[in-house]
């Protein structure tokens, strides 16, 4: 019995999450998991630090279909 490897896919700056999702197919693997991590800027007002939110990173977890 194989072990399934597990590789992590990022959605690219300018691809579609479909476009992801026919890559992970492509390299012979299936999508588990779908994780957005945001992305903070930090911003100085009044002397005060403050992380207002700029983007997000969809990244997915996919298993080997061998």
């Amino acid at each position: 019995m194989s072990k399934k490897k597990k590789e992590v896919f990022e959605v690219e700056e300018g691809e579609s999450i479909d476009a992801c999702l026919d890559r992970i197919k492509a390299a012979g693997y299936s999508p588990i998991k779908r994780i957005e991590k945001p992305i903070f800027a930090e911003e100085k007002e009044k002397g005060e630090t403050i992380y207002k939110p700029v983007s997000r990173k969809i990244v997915f977890e996919a298993l080997s279909n061998e």
